[in-house]
């Protein structure tokens, strides 16, 4: 089965875009618990740390990870279908 390895990249792009934005919306909106659920996913006391959130981070963020994860999955379909014989 040979995979669109463009198409899911756009799809992976935009999924992390959204879950980007759900994540600095509650960030925003309940910051001590979201510092609390990341310290406990890095097995870490971040208690004493504090949220740095501005238009410019979130948009470069949102950037940078949306296209970070949709290149890392174009990339692995890309893999796949060259090692399955599918290209």
């Amino acid at each position: 089965m040979k995979i669109d390895a463009g198409k899911l990249g756009l799809a992976t792009a935009i999924i992390f875009a959204l879950i980007w934005v759900i994540c600095s919306v509650l960030v925003v909106s309940i910051p001590g618990a979201m510092m609390q659920v990341s310290g406990h996913m890095l097995h870490a006391d971040l208690s004493g740390l504090g949220w740095s959130m501005h238009w410019g981070g979130f948009f470069f963020g949102l950037v940078l990870w949306s296209a970070l994860a949709g290149l890392i999955v174009w990339a692995v379909a890309g893999l796949y279908n060259r090692l399955t014989g599918t290209t």
